[in-house]
């Protein structure tokens, strides 16, 4: 992108007028940039409780999505076909998708006009109230039609928070981090989702061995909704002690200055989505569609495949959890490398590698599980939640780099909720009806690949962001 202080960028994607510098700087001269020990020990600390906050978030959903998948269909939607009861509760998986766009609306406004971590406070709490509420209600049985209607009800709170917690974490990294880290700063609350599904799974396969799956679908899947609230606390109690963004705290400052010249950053839409949709549709639509791929990736192998694979294939559901964590783990591995690297070379050639190989790798991925084979199914697991942490690592700055900062919060966190919606969200229910109509995990694989070849699409049309003014 043109960085001369007299051009301005008016790609098709969208218009973003860069900073007009009174002198010139360098990166570092960014409020994003501390230069001291204390302010990047302060930095590290911001992405520490950003990291603690989407695991948690992620735990609360991945607990509900294992759940879907093992008991929530016929606890709450009985009925005689087990394809129908799955359907059911794969729905109000998909609910909560629904509804955060509600949570982007609801906090990125937050989040854009009076601070990113009074909106992240706030997510985080709603995320526990409704999670602990889930394991404290009655099933169909015993509270009838009220039970499932209490269920959706609290799933689509789960979605409000969820669409307004992403976009913070990873702002409060990003606009803390050092000098040439921003990428590296951005993923660590990336690794939250991976790491939720393992907390999730460190919680429930125990539960499950201790007091069978009999026990499990009787009483015990309440355990890790209501062991959420010991987690929420915690994460409450570190957000409460970091500070905020420098960014958001010079471009707020810089708003409400008496003499106009001092900054060239807009003050606060009153509605932020509004201006997003007039001013940058285009680049709204590409991130989404860049992060589209991996969200079909993460979600049907670490929700979906849960269900498909014992229910469909036969394969032990310890199986199933144990080649799911291990990957999610390798994933977890890499994905500081990866983000450190992006920073070196820029989020595009990564992602794109990512996406490719995702493409390629989507097909034998889910073949996988014909085979029945526990190392067969882990080891192409591996190598798929790897690929997909080449899309992902970079994919928190590279989204934030797209947006000025006045609209970061809600452009951010805009563009990763639709494709999680999108290409997530749904993902379970199309892999139902998909299997439906064609008995093999082949169908899974051309619907994942078709999406990430979208993201590939996607991601060619868009610009290198790794140079941008970001206090811009």
């Amino acid at each position: 992108m043109p960085e001369s202080p007299s051009e301005t960028v008016t790609e098709a994607v969208g218009p973003r007028p860069v900073a007009l510098p009174s002198s010139p700087s360098s990166p570092s001269s960014s409020p994003s940039s501390p230069s001291s020990p204390a302010e990047s020990a302060k930095a590290s600390k911001v992405a520490a409780a950003s990291l603690i906050g989407t695991t948690i978030e992620y735990y609360d959903f991945a607990v509900y999505g294992t759940a879907s998948a093992l008991v929530l269909g016929p606890a709450f939607f009985p009925s005689g076909n087990a394809t129908v009861s799955s359907l059911a509760a794969f729905l109000t998986f998909a609910a909560a998708f629904l509804s955060r766009p509600l949570g982007v609306v609801l906090f990125g406004t937050i989040g854009d006009r009076l601070g990113r971590r009074r909106a992240l406070v706030a997510s985080l709490l709603l995320m526990g109230v409704a999670t602990v509420g889930v394991g404290l209600l009655p099933t169909y049985e015993t509270a009838g039609l009220l039970a499932p209607v209490l269920l959706v009800t609290l799933r689509l709170l789960q979605g409000v928070s969820m669409g307004g917690e992403w976009g913070g974490a990873v702002l409060l990294a990003a606009e803390h981090a050092p000098p040439g880290r921003r990428a590296l700063y951005a993923a660590v609350p990336n690794v939250g989702p991976s790491l939720g599904f393992l907390l999730s799974s460190a919680v429930i396969l125990p539960t499950l061995n201790i007091v069978g799956r009999d026990g499990f679908t009787e009483w015990a899947w309440r355990v890790p909704f209501l062991l959420s609230a010991v987690l929420v606390m915690v994460g409450l109690w570190v957000r409460a002690t970091v500070s905020e963004s420098p960014v958001f705290k010079s471009t707020s400052s810089a708003a409400t200055s008496p003499d106009s010249s001092a900054s060239p950053v807009p003050s606060a839409s009153r509605f932020p989505l509004g201006t997003l949709l007039t001013r940058y549709p285009g680049r709204l639509l590409l991130g989404t569609g860049a992060a589209i791929g991996g969200s079909a990736v993460y979600y049907l192998t670490i929700v979906y495949s849960l269900s498909y694979g014992p229910k469909s294939l036969g394969i032990p559901q310890n199986t199933m959890l144990t080649a799911a964590s291990v990957g999610a783990a390798a994933g977890i591995a890499i994905t500081l490398p990866v983000a450190r690297l992006a920073d070196r070379v820029g989020r595009r050639p990564l992602m794109l590698a990512g996406a490719a190989g995702c493409v390629v790798w989507a097909v034998p991925m889910y073949a996988s599980l014909s085979t029945g084979n526990a190392y067969v199914i882990t080891g192409a697991y591996t190598v798929g939640l790897m690929l997909l942490a080449l899309m992902f690592s970079p994919v928190a700055a590279f989204l934030a780099e797209l947006f000025p900062a006045r609209l970061r919060y809600t452009g951010a966190s805009a563009a990763f909720i639709l494709a999680n919606t999108l290409g997530g969200g749904f993902a379970p229910l199309v892999a139902t009806w998909l299997n439906s109509q064609w008995s093999s995990p082949l169908v899974l694989g051309f619907y994942t690949g078709g999406l990430c070849l979208v993201s590939l699409l996607c991601l060619v049309a868009l610009p290198e962001t790794r140079e941008d003014d970001f206090a811009a």
